[in-house]
């Protein structure tokens, strides 16, 4: 199977706003994520957001394969997010509500809603941990 790179860059300036851009766009991110005021949303949010928008993409394209008339679709999610000094922070546990508009039995829906799951390279990797490197490169002085 053939992979294929997805790759992101962030940067924070001086005037502390987070920007990743992404091939298409840039994205502007709090640099408080536990403050909910900014212009911008957390990370935390993003990782909902991104979420949701993998489950659209995938909703319609296994509803037109599978011949279901998909007028709308509203995607709800909420992550209980646990930020107790005491702990490691993280997502305690994320629930999706799925409301599609169409004129389907409630079987072949449930059969769309399994197929999107089990598609979804974001739910493959919240459920299945995949692993993460990180690594850290610091900035060499250049000598006068």
């Amino acid at each position: 199977m053939k992979t294929q790179a997805i790759n992101v860059l962030g940067y924070t300036g001086q005037n502390s706003q987070f920007v990743v851009q992404t091939s298409t766009a840039n994205l502007r991110i709090s640099p408080n994520a536990t403050q909910y005021v900014q212009q911008a949303a957390n990370p935390y949010e993003y990782i909902l957001a991104g979420f949701a928008g993998c489950i659209n993409a995938l909703g319609i394209a296994v509803a037109k394969e599978l011949g279901i008339a998909l007028k709308s679709l509203q995607i709800e999610i909420t992550g209980d997010f646990k930020h107790r000094p005491e702990e490691k922070p993280g997502f305690e546990k994320i629930e999706i509500t799925l409301r599609p508009a169409a004129a389907a039995p409630l079987a072949t829906l449930q059969r769309w809603m399994d197929e999107v799951q089990f598609r979804s390279p974001v739910f493959d990797t919240l459920v299945n941990n995949t692993p993460v490197h990180l690594s850290l490169y610091k900035e060499l002085a250049v000598a006068n």
